[in-house]
Order: structure tokens, then sequence, then C-alpha cells
């Protein structure tokens, strides 16, 4: 399990639905009429929950394995955003500091962080390598 990925529990629920519950973000309840609509519902609330930690200047927790879950990827660009959220708190860096070190302006600095903005992929490597973290990809099977 990395970063992207996080342990979705899902529970019949009784109006023939299942309910979907993350137990590192307990804020991510959803559902859906199949366990695949409840578990595509799970990603986009897992994105809210974390744009919404972030704006609220709180951690992101780490994914953690749950017996029994389902595996559930955030998108690349979310996951990309998480990562420098998690290495400008552990480095101590602010949105200040990060647009002195990539000579950006803040409203840069402030769409990188947000999670609605699509930012170009350059940039968001680019910040990641300023703050001392090097993005590595890994691709892996969707049937797997």
């Amino acid at each position: 399990m990395n970063e992207s990925e996080y342990a979705v529990t899902l529970v019949p629920d009784d109006n023939e639905t299942w309910l979907a519950l993350c137990a590192v973000l307990p804020e991510v309840t959803t559902f859906g009429a199949t366990r695949e609509e409840a578990l595509r519902n799970a990603a986009l609330a897992i994105e809210e929950a974390l744009a919404a930690r972030m704006a609220g200047q709180k951690d992101l927790p780490l994914p953690a394995r749950e017996a029994g879950a389902f595996i559930v990827p955030i998108s690349v660009q979310a996951a990309l955003k998480a990562a420098i959220y998690r290495a400008m708190r552990r480095e101590g860096v602010n949105k200040a500091e990060l647009a002195r070190r990539m000579r950006a302006h803040a409203p840069q600095i402030d769409r990188l962080l947000d999670m609605r903005h699509k930012s170009r992929l350059d940039v968001m490597e680019t910040a990641l390598l300023h703050l001392g973290s090097q993005p590595v990809l890994h691709v892996a099977s969707a049937h797997a």
C-alpha cells in the first residue's frame, strides 16, 4: 500500500446500497448502489477529505492496511498535491518559503495545493524536489 491508496470498508446498508467508510479519514462516509459505485465515490470523498484537511492546515494521515478492506487509489494529481503538502509540513516550509524556493508567486503555490486545480506535472515535481522529496512513478496493472 502506498500514499495514494486508502483502505475502504464496504458495509451493506438497509436500503440495498453499500456504505463506504475509511478508518484513517473518519469524515469519509459515502455510498453507492453497487460496490463499484461505492468505491468510486469513496475515492472522490477521500480527495475531498484531504483537501479539507489541507485547507484547515491539519496533518494528513497516511494510508493504513485494514483487514477485509478494499484498496482505493486516489488520482495521481491528488496524490502529488498531498505529497507536496506532507513534505511542506515535514520540512517546516510554509507557502511563502516554497514560493521563494521555486521563484513563484503566492497564487501559484495556492493553486499547487488546491485539489480542484489541474496543476502541471512538471510544477508539482519541481515543488517536491525543492522540498527534498523525489517523486517516483509506479504503475500497476488494473487487473491485479
